[in-house]
């Protein structure tokens, strides 16, 4: 593989020797880019490639090359890791027979009530058992157990992620949009939702026209200035944040980077898990600097491209539910307000970093893609290419579509 990747350096002109390659190969040997691709393009990119000129052509073969590259295939490249070095001890306290025959209370309702129920009547701690709010056992409330339908409360991080609900005060990280992406293949395609215009004041110079005014005025100078020319269209990015998107912060990075360089006019906000009355823009300050999706649905017009960005897996009571919401109590279904949205910017699509083969596996995932039918692409280039070729499309009016009910 090695070896096709420095014929294939030396193919597109990029000067690269033996020793540099040598060089490339001592570094793997001592472990310097582990399971990592971001690590190893960075690391291939130091040892082969001396002048900044031949950087592009480095992203093209690297891109050519290493194409469809994940940690299956860099474990086939470095070595594989140990399962035991991979799974917490904690998970081993119950097998897989064990963990089927644990049954759920029987639905949204059913869990309040026992919860309630549960806080009336506990006056002392418990620990591995399966009814009482307590931790390592099978109870639905509590903490470091298992349970496939329960309220978490007081876990430090989500280990099954089957909780309907999350009895604590949760921090995120904002997404970083300095990620240098490893290929620039999400900014190529993006380029492709465009649609330039010249617009606002003219402040950028008009070359042609400068020559053609200066040569009609007997060869006195005759500047003419003319707007900068931008990328017309207007994107809103609604990011899912938490949780189960942990797995995809990187690609989601990367997305994230690559728009903020590619649109002028791009608005994000945040969610978690679905959107409700309100979504933020600083994952610090979550919760006291919020925006209303009322005021957010009012403030931009509707020829803005609404683009979610998620993996659509949570509890279903999240959609369907008020008061669903795994962090809050949410006075109308998160369902209301995902088809305030869609109405309000009819031109919009899902971005779902999960593989599209899990989709189907969580119910939560197929009452979202009802309420988005047919505009649900996975998050990658083909799928990019896809969702960009929809939102380029006419959008007939709302009152012509029918939306598809909720099963």
């Amino acid at each position: 593989m090695f070896i096709d990747f420095f014929l294939a350096l030396r193919k597109a002109t990029i000067p690269v020797t033996i020793t540099e390659l040598l060089s490339l190969l001592t570094a793997l040997q001592a472990r310097i880019a582990e399971f990592d691709i971001q690590g190893f393009y960075y690391l291939s990119r130091t040892a082969l490639v001396k002048d900044e000129r031949y950087y592009d052509r480095f992203d093209q073969v690297f891109s050519a090359t290493f194409d469809g590259l994940d940690n299956n295939s860099l474990e086939q490249i470095f070595g594989t890791i140990p399962e035991e070095w991979l799974q917490k001890q904690a998970e081993k306290l119950l097998t897989e027979e064990e963990k089927k025959k644990i049954e759920s209370l029987g639905g949204w309702d059913k869990l309040l009530d026992t919860l309630k129920q549960r806080l009336a009547e506990q006056k002392e701690e418990h620990h591995g058992g399966n009814k009482w709010i307590g931790t390592g056992g099978t109870s639905p409330f509590g903490a470091y157990g298992y349970n496939p339908e329960g309220i978490r409360i007081g876990q430090h991080e989500s280990r099954h992620r089957q909780a309907v609900k999350v009895w604590d005060k949760r921090e995120f990280r904002n997404l970083d949009d300095n990620v240098e992406l490893n290929t620039r293949n999400i900014k190529i395609a993006l380029r492709k939702l465009r649609k330039f215009a010249r617009q606002g004041s003219p402040d950028v110079l008009d070359m042609d026209d400068t020559i053609r005014s200066t040569a009609a005025n007997a060869g006195y100078l005759d500047l003419k200035m003319i707007p900068e020319r931008h990328n017309a269209i207007k994107v809103l990015l609604l990011l899912d944040i938490g949780g189960s998107m942990d797995d995809h912060v990187r690609i989601c990075e990367e997305l994230f980077s690559a728009a903020k360089t590619e649109f002028k006019h791009l608005e994000y906000y945040y969610f978690h898990n679905f959107t409700y009355e309100h979504l933020w823009q600083d994952n610090t300050r979550r919760r006291v600097d919020m925006t209303s999706t009322m005021d957010l649905i009012h403030r931009y017009p509707s020829d803005y491209k609404l683009i979610f960005v998620g993996d659509a897996s949570m509890s279903p009571y999240e959609i369907t539910y008020p008061g669903g919401s795994v962090e809050h109590w949410n006075e109308e279904a998160g369902a209301v307000w995902f088809k305030r949205l869609t109405d309000a910017f009819p031109n919009n699509v899902w971005l779902n970093p999960d593989p599209e083969k899990n989709w189907d596996r969580r119910q939560s995932n197929q009452l979202t893609q009802q309420l988005i039918p047919n505009r649900m692409y996975p998050l990658t280039l083909g799928g990019l290419d896809k969702a960009i070729k929809t939102l380029l499309q006419t959008v007939k009016p709302i009152a012509s579509q029918q939306q598809a009910p909720l099963n």
